[in-house]
C-alpha cells in the first residue's frame, strides 16, 4: 500500500517528495505530482537513472495539467532488490508497480531503456496504455543496440567525463558541438535544481548497472517484436545523431507501428529531447490531449 499523504499534491518535481511503494517483495521510490484527476502520465527512465535524471523543466511543464509518475525499477536508487535480468521481467515490474498505484488506465513515456520497457508493456498490457511516447530508444533486435563493445562505449564516456569533472550524459547524450555542448551544461544544471531527498545513485561499482547493461544487450539479440501489435497512439521522438540507440531504429519503429508520428530533432543526438525540451514538451502534450 502507498504512504499516505493528505497535504496538497506538489505541482514541482524540486518538492515532489520520495514515496514508497510495496510491489511484491520490493519496496519501490516513486514521485507523484500534478493533478489527481485525469490519466496519469508514468515515466520510465534510462540506463543508469533514477529519479534525479528527469528534467524537471520537462516533468513541470507536463505537470502543470495532468499527473506525472517516476518510480525507480527494483534495484535502482532507492528501491530495493536487483535488476530484472530481461526487458520483459522489467515490464512485469512496471505493470506490478502501476497495479499497486491502483491504475487501470495510463499513458507510457519512455526513454531509451524505459523505451524498451515501454513497448515491451505495450505489447503485453493494451488495454493498460492509452498513449504511448518512445524518445531516444530503439525496437527489440534493433541493429547496433547490441554493439560488441556496447559496455565498453559507455564505460569510456563515463572515464571521460571523470576525467572533465563532469557527467557522463555531456558526451553520451550531446553533439559534441557549441550548441550541444551549451545545451548539456543547462540540461545538468537543470538537474541539479533538486536540493531536497536527493535519490540514492545507481550501484556502479556493484550489479545493477551492469545488469541493465547486459538487458540491452539481450534486448538488442532478441527476436524482432511485431510492432504492429502496438494498439497505443504513439509519438517516437529523438536525435538526428544518437550515438547510444542509432537513430535509424526510430525511423524503423514509426515503419512498424501503425499511425505513429515521428519527431526527429536536428544538431542532437540521444538526450535531444532534452536539448530541445521545449519543442519535445509541446509535442508530447499535444499528443497527449489528443482525443483517442
Amino acid at each position: 500500500m502507498a504512504e499516505s499523504d493528505v497535504r496538497p499534491r506538489p505541482t514541482t518535481w524540486a518538492t515532489a517528495p520520495n514515496r514508497r511503494i510495496v510491489v511484491g517483495s520490493h519496496t519501490l521510490v516513486y514521485r507523484d505530482l500534478g493533478p489527481a484527476s485525469g490519466v496519469p502520465l508514468v515515466l520510465l527512465t534510462h540506463l543508469g537513472a533514477t529519479l534525479d535524471e528527469w528534467d524537471p523543466r520537462f516533468v513541470d511543464a507536463l505537470a502543470r495539467d495532468r499527473r506525472v509518475v517516476a518510480f525507480d525499477l527494483p534495484g535502482v536508487g532507492g528501491s530495493t532488490g536487483r535488476v530484472p535480468g530481461t526487458v520483459a521481467a522489467m515490464a512485469r515490474s512496471a505493470e506490478g508497480f502501476v497495479a499497486a498505484l491502483g491504475l487501470t488506465r495510463m499513458d507510457l513515456l519512455g526513454f531509451s531503456l524505459g523505451g524498451f520497457i515501454a513497448q515491451q508493456v505495450a505489447l503485453d498490457a493494451p488495454g493498460l496504455v492509452r498513449r504511448l511516447v518512445l524518445a531516444g530508444t530503439g525496437p527489440a533486435g534493433g541493429a547496433g543496440i547490441d554493439r560488441p563493445t556496447g559496455g565498453a562505449y559507455v564505460y569510456w564516456d563515463m572515464a571521460r567525463a571523470a576525467m572533465a569533472r563532469t557527467d557522463a550524459k555531456e558526451f553520451l547524450f550531446f553533439p559534441r558541438t557549441p550548441t550541444g555542448k551549451a545545451a548539456a551544461k543547462a540540461y545538468l544544471a537543470r538537474l541539479r535544481e533538486r536540493v531536497m531527498d536527493r535519490d540514492a545513485p545507481i550501484r556502479l561499482r556493484l550489479s545493477s548497472f551492469h545488469r541493465q547493461i547486459t538487458t540491452i544487450q539481450g534486448w538488442g539479440r532478441a527476436e524482432p517484436h511485431d510492432l504492429a501489435r502496438i494498439v497505443a497512439p504513439t509519438l517516437i521522438a529523438n536525435g538526428d545523431h544518437d550515438r547510444m540507440v542509432p537513430t535509424d531504429l526510430s525511423h524503423d519503429m514509426h515503419a512498424r507501428i501503425p499511425g505513429s508520428t515521428l519527431i526527429i530533432y536536428p544538431g542532437a543526438g540521444h538526450g535531444g529531447v532534452f536539448q530541445h525540451v521545449d519543442e519535445f514538451v509541446d509535442a508530447v502534450r499535444a499528443h497527449l490531449d489528443t482525443d483517442s
